[in-house]
């Protein structure tokens, strides 16, 4: 008897729990992210007081065993009782506002480009740089762009299209969230911000690939406009007395590492299609090692002339140009006395 009790009791207080905590029916916004699952939001619900109970919310998900729950964004309120609630998270015809915000800063290399697009999407990252590198698919795009071209199947190239993913901010609504789809709407951006400098890449000595290259450079290795103006102005100097580039940022690309993390004394000297600061190597990079912006582009198509040959930057990123080794190590010793030395 006493058994029977405390079910009957406790079918109560389930049903009590379970049910809607109010009558109001104002939209409350709710955002299930990639990864979350129907226990992980339960302490999200309960802040936003749609459910009664975490307890029995969760006892609840043990006795019905939902279907999967779907990513995105939600309008739920509070006369929904937890069957509704889990109802309306199983099915994505109830998705609202279903556009999602993909953001690449200035600077960014295709790798880094890849993870950005593996947290927000059901894209992998591998799946995003193999795209990126597949030949057939980089033959549609040679034929359809004027700015890409052969140069990009280099053998010697990690990532075929690094240094051409415009660095913006992308709104893609859920049915554009493919590879093809997304490389088209940023490509197609690239394409327009590239556009008012079409005259100047066709009349440059350079080609359009050097420039982007060359451009990748000067976006990691300055921050102002005129600083990268001159950077370029410097890195015009070595190419065209023949030196070596000897930039950091290429040595970084070149091991796949990030700029936070140490080079070993292999990979600083290392030989290979990037890294130029190795000694036997002249000229530009194979390719770009990251994708830059319209200020670093602009500067390589309208670099500062100047009689400086060396240039390095200090902690806060100001950006120090000097005209032989001898000035440019006493900047440097000057930098390590101030506590300013970043090398």
């Amino acid at each position: 008897m006493l058994i029977i009790l405390a079910l009957v009791l406790f079918l109560g207080l389930y049903k009590f729990q379970t049910a809607a905590v109010s009558k109001n029916t104002d939209p409350i916004a709710v955002e299930i992210s990639k990864g979350a699952n129907y226990y992980t939001i339960a302490e999200t619900l309960k802040e936003k007081k749609l459910i009664k109970s975490e307890l029995f919310y969760k006892i609840f998900l043990k006795l019905h065993n939902p279907g999967s729950l779907v990513v995105g964004n939600y309008e739920l309120n509070q006369s929904m009782s937890v069957a509704e609630i889990v109802e309306t998270l199983s099915n994505k015809n109830n998705l609202k506002n279903t556009a999602i915000r993909l953001t690449f800063r200035e600077g960014l290399n295709v790798r880094q480009m890849a993870d950005i697009i593996a947290e927000n999407t059901d894209i992998t990252a591998s799946e995003f740089l193999n795209k990126i590198s597949d030949e057939a698919y980089i033959d549609t795009l040679i034929a359809k762009y004027w700015f890409i071209t052969d140069e990009v199947k280099n053998q010697e190239i990690y990532y075929d299209l690094e240094g051409y993913l415009y660095p913006d901010t992308y709104m893609f609504e859920q049915e554009e969230l493919t590879l093809d789809k997304i490389l088209d709407k940023i490509l197609a951006n690239t394409e327009k911000k590239l556009e008012p400098f079409k005259n100047e890449f066709e009349s440059n000595d350079y080609s359009v690939h050097q420039l982007l290259t060359l451009a990748s450079l000067v976006e990691l290795e300055a921050v102002t406009d005129s600083d990268r103006a001159e950077v370029a102005g410097v890195f015009y100097n070595r190419l065209n007395n023949n030196w070596s580039l000897g930039s950091d940022v290429t040595t970084y690309y070149a091991a796949k590492k990030p700029m936070t993390e140490s080079l070993t004394k292999s990979e600083l000297n290392s030989c290979n299609g990037y890294n130029t600061r190795c000694t036997s190597m002249k000229g530009l990079p194979v390719g770009p090692i990251a994708n830059p912006s319209n200020s670093s582009i602009k500067a390589v198509l309208e670099p500062k002339e100047t009689d400086c040959y060396y240039f390095v930057a200090d902690s806060e990123k100001k950006v120090y140009f000097t005209r032989n080794a001898n000035e440019h190590e006493a900047i440097i010793a000057q930098l390590k006395k101030e506590g300013k030395w970043i090398g």
